[in-house]
């Protein structure tokens, strides 16, 4: 066992998806946040501002909206719609090839990883969470 705190594993492994993540996506030059726009849109269509709500973990400071990421889909003829935003055909295609290339890199990430394993780890810091979240 390392003596390594949490917050090491924690901000390595998230370097680590993200780049992962990131390689599985470049070969259609479409970033992380795109994705996440995509894969929310397939799962329920919304509005841009619904989407920020959705996705607000993952945004950074310095990034408050998905609505670019929104508009660079919008661009591809993947996601149609002024209000309401959802998925074109084209957009339903592409989202199911990704897809499994996603699915790849999160098969890989979890090599070695039991089923319980993977639901404890998530439950211990899902409660981790909720302890800095109270004041």
């Amino acid at each position: 066992m390392t003596d390594l705190p949490i917050g090491f594993w924690l901000k390595h492994l998230d370097r680590l998806i993200e780049n992962d993540l990131d390689r599985a996506l470049a070969e259609d030059s479409l970033g992380r946040r795109q994705w996440q726009v995509l894969n929310s849109l397939h799962d329920d269509p919304g509005t841009v501002l619904q989407l920020d709500q959705r996705l607000a973990p993952f945004l950074e400071e310095d990034e408050p909206t998905v609505a670019p990421a929104v508009e660079a889909l919008r661009k591809r003829g993947w996601v149609s719609g002024l209000v309401s935003l959802e998925l074109t055909a084209d957009g339903q295609r592409a989202h199911g090839e990704l897809l499994q290339r996603v699915k790849r890199t999160r098969e890989r990430l979890c090599e070695g990883v039991g089923d319980q394993e993977y639901r404890d780890t998530v439950n211990v810091l899902e409660r981790m969470s909720a302890n800095l979240e109270q004041p």
